[in-house]
């Protein structure tokens, strides 16, 4: 299993990706989380509120995953994280049956 850790502009970004992607049953889950940004973009200090999703899904759909993010994110440059875990066997087997 991994978790694909992505910033988003706002709650209605981050929920309409992950809908999208759990439709398409390339995630089992999505979290979304409210977070306080900084950063340097384009020489420029920047801080801001976003929302963060984790995403958690399966190998074999890493590809689609990413390509569905890119498609719908609304940054030019949009973090796509991937993150390996370990978990356990019961969450795991319910992932593979939301995911295909």
């Amino acid at each position: 299993m991994i978790i694909f850790y992505v910033p988003c502009k706002n709650k209605a970004e981050a929920k309409t990706i992950a809908k999208t992607l759990l439709e398409k049953k390339l995630i089992a889950c999505a979290n979304v989380l409210p977070i306080d940004s900084m950063y340097y973009w384009e020489g420029k200090f920047k801080e801001n509120k976003e929302v963060v999703l984790l995403l958690k899904t399966l190998n074999h759909v890493e590809e689609e995953v990413k390509q569905e993010i890119k498609e719908l994110h609304s940054y030019e440059v949009p973090a796509i994280i991937r993150i390996n875990t370990r978990v356990n066997s019961e969450y795991l087997a319910w992932a593979e049956e939301q995911v295909e």
